[in-house]
């Protein structure tokens, strides 16, 4: 899976992602830390890749919008560690693979799935 990790969660996750056989990259790495929430979904769409944020924002702006990409996962769980979050969002993906590479908006938290597909 193509990832984007959002403001908000450790950079260390999108190494470890990459670690697991991924390909993710962290917006503070890609000159985007400061970016709007409009232009990170945007870049998460341009490259094909699910956007992983702790902000429900990104989901109220895909259901305004009506769009069927990019996915969004919000993990509703703070504090988590690079390596910790690198095993959720990869067992997120082993699970949903097929729900993230079709579009969707999906929350995580205690270990719960919650997800719907796009357009909302």
């Amino acid at each position: 899976m193509r990832w984007l990790l959002d403001q908000g969660l450790p950079r260390s996750a999108a190494t470890h992602l990459n670690d697991f056989g991924h390909q993710a990259i962290h917006v503070g790495d890609v000159g985007m830390a400061t970016a709007s929430d409009l232009s990170i979904l945007e870049m998460a769409d341009a490259e094909e890749r699910a956007l992983v944020t702790l902000d429900s924002d990104f989901h109220a702006l895909l259901a305004v919008s009506g769009a069927d990409k990019p996915s969004v996962v919000r993990i509703r769980e703070e504090g988590l560690k690079g390596v910790a979050l690198a095993q959720i969002v990869s067992a997120i993906a082993l699970q949903h693979e097929g729900a993230l590479l079709s579009g969707c908006v999906m929350s995580y938290q205690s270990g719960k799935i919650r997800y719907r597909s796009l357009p909302l």
